[in-house]
């Protein structure tokens, strides 16, 4: 392999200590986090005769530019380092999971005095119990939705006092203890929230014993109303409790199973949740960057990052083979679990073996089923570009898509937004917000042809720039949306045009937008439509016939995506803008609102917050403020 005189320099000053090396390309990304007992002799590894190395490594060798490395003081430090290096890069040529940003947890939230349960994507230490992390939300939701009908826990904002006059309809429908008028005190309040703690642990002999004990003591007291509500419950346990497949009949530690599927360059954990001898419940996860790696490598990686992100580690994982560094994430996983013992184990015969494999053959199913889906979404994918192209008599598929759109609120806070489908799939890095600043006004016309003219006066930027430093152009383009300049590497967003350009809106936008390609010697290249929203019509530019596709048709599907999801990236970017404005600044923005009646408005509410809140009807009642004033300030404040 050949050496760089910067890469050898680097090599020849590696110290021979633990911690973690972060190898990046030409570009300065991070393409590998690693860690190693001895920085000096792991890192020289990668620069050895590329013989012995697997076909990932020889790219990875090809591709470094530059090595960085951190010390720590251990080993173990040096594993929960790269595991958050990791996490925090997302380098290409690591394994890793995929994304583990979005999974959701469930969360008790301890710290109030009436605690509630509510379902968040961030775990952070502040004194509440987390359950996670899971895969699918709607799968979260369900769960809670079956578990607030035995446990009906708080979901509003009220200040419990235990003196309201009446509860809300929750409680009529049995979804609320009520606490609020004092159907339930802090203390039983607790405890049922604990008992629900104690269900998503898997342990629910106990809370069913005791249950079944205070039903027998009211019925026993003539208290026959209150039997009768724990009868109830203790059904809806049990019918949960029969779901739980019970896998092991004598006392067993509480343990994880986990197990590992793969075909082509896509591999698929699963595990089984066993909590009090019962399968409370199974997830499985994909991973990426998997290609060229063994088992062993990929089932380290996976217990790594999975239990970084875990809410609790158990007291066993069984794994179907070993691994490397057993030792040190062992003594990792202890360290999670508040140094208390875990245990990695291989089993290899009886009840455990049959139980990892049973997750085996789970997650090779569960790989076989994604994968039928993602070819069959490929499949409408593709089937949908075809149409489009057909429809639109493109000359091919129009594999890039802009869709661009324009959100403001009586003409303030104006901004266009631009999104990016690439072969039928949203590419968010791609996406694109203009904060308006030429227009005055609620004119969508010209503010269409503000956002396009920026827009193609940037890609007119990055050809120049790639022609040559000395004729690259700079664009002011304003805000959100970035400048190209002299030496500056061209933004990817907009240094390629698209096969097919959609304006949000009719005949007018339409008109602008191919006004702007027009001006830039596109008109012909581009193709342009325009889609209107309420008939789902698509307009071309000079014909004065729209065209509708075919209802059912994927080509329609597409469309619809397209123009909603560049609606809602508009709407996010202007109430962002809005808010940096200042809901004062925006009051005094409303046309017709002066000093005199803003003193009025806030005056007669006593601040922004109330006038907001306020109806229709209520804003009238402050001076000066007419039905047609109320209406404006309304829409302006929502």
């Amino acid at each position: 392999m050949d050496i760089s005189d910067h890469i050898r320099g680097i090599l020849d000053t590696l110290p021979a200590k633990p911690g973690c090396y972060l190898m990046k390309n030409a570009a300065g990304t991070i393409i590998y986090v690693g860690k190693a007992v001895s920085l000096r002799s792991r890192v020289r590894s990668y620069f050895h005769a590329e013989a012995g190395h697997d076909h990932k490594t020889r790219r990875l060798g090809r591709e470094i530019a530059n090595i960085e490395w951190i010390l720590v003081g251990s080993e173990l430090e040096a594993l929960i380092l790269e595991m958050n290096l990791i996490k925090k890069h997302r380098p290409k040529y690591n394994i890793r999971l995929k994304d583990d940003k979005r999974y959701p947890y469930i969360k008790i939230h301890w710290g109030e005095a009436y605690p509630k349960v509510t379902v968040t994507r961030l775990m952070t230490e502040d004194g509440a119990r987390y359950f996670g992390p899971y895969t699918s939300a709607w799968a979260v939701y369900q769960t809670l939705d079956v578990l607030r009908r035995v446990f009906p826990y708080l979901t509003c904002d009220r200040v419990i006092s235990g003196a309201d006059k009446r509860a809300c309809l929750y409680y009529d429908i049995h979804l609320c203890a009520a606490p609020c008028i004092g159907a339930i005190d802090q203390a039983g309040y607790r405890q049922m929230i604990a008992d629900l703690q104690e269900f998503l642990n898997g342990h629910s002999e106990g809370i069913i014993s005791r249950i079944q004990q205070e039903m027998e003591n009211a019925s026993v007291e003539l208290r026959f109303e209150k039997a009768a509500a724990l009868r109830d419950q203790l059904k809806a346990m049990q019918s949960i409790v029969e779901r739980q497949k019970v896998v092991f009949t004598t006392d067993y530690l509480d343990s994880d199973v986990v197990a590992l599927a793969r075909a082509d360059n896509e591999a698929c954990v699963q595990i089984f949740f066993i909590r009090g001898g019962k399968l409370i419940g199974r997830e499985y996860f994909i991973l990426e960057g998997a290609e060229d790696a063994a088992d062993a490598e990929v089932m380290a990686q996976f217990v790594k990052q999975f239990y970084t992100e875990a809410a609790s580690v158990p007291q066993q994982v069984m794994l179907p083979q070993e691994i490397e560094e057993a030792q040190i994430i062992q003594q990792w996983l202890r360290s999670r679990r508040g140094g208390q013992k875990v245990e990695m184990i291989v089993p290899k015969d009886g009840q455990p073996h049959e139980l990892v494999q049973m997750a085996a053959e789970n997650a090779a199913e569960t790989l076989q089923a994604l994968r039928a889906q993602w070819q069959a979404d490929r499949h409408k994918q593709e089937q949908a570009l075809a149409e489009l192209q057909a429809a639109l008599q493109l000359a091919g598929p129009p594999n890039r898509i802009e869709c661009y759109d324009i959100s403001n609120t009586q003409g303030t806070a104006s901004v266009g937004s631009m999104v990016v489908f690439t072969q039928g799939v949203p590419d968010k890095k791609l996406y694109r917000r203009f904060n308006i600043g030429s227009v005055a006004g609620p004119d969508d016309f010209a503010s269409m042809e503000e956002v396009l003219t920026r827009r193609f006066r940037r890609w007119q930027a990055a050809q120049e720039t790639e022609a040559g430093p000395s004729s690259a152009l700079t664009c002011a383009c304003g805000t959100g949306a970035g400048k190209a300049g002299p030496g500056s590497k061209p933004d990817a967003a907009f240094a390629f045009l698209p096969d097919l350009l959609i304006v949000d809106g009719g005949k007018g936008q339409l008109s602008r937008a191919a006004g702007v390609l027009q001006k830039f010697g596109l008109f012909g290249k581009v193709p342009v439509v325009g889609l209107a929203k309420e008939h789902e019509e698509i307009f071309f530019p000079g014909r004065p016939y729209s065209l509708s596709l075919p209802r059912h048709s994927q080509a329609l599907y597409l469309v619809q995506r397209i123009r909603d999801e560049a609606h809602r990236f508009a709407i996010i970017a202007h109430r962002q803008r809005r808010a940096k404005q200042g809901l004062a600044s925006a009051l005094d923005s409303i046309p017709g609102i002066g000093p005199a009646r803003r003193k009025s408005l806030l005056k007669h509410f006593g601040s922004v917050d109330k006038i907001r809140e306020a109806s229709v009807v209520e804003l009238t009642a402050a001076p000066g403020i007419t039905p047609a004033l109320a209406e404006s300030v309304k829409a302006h404040l929502e």
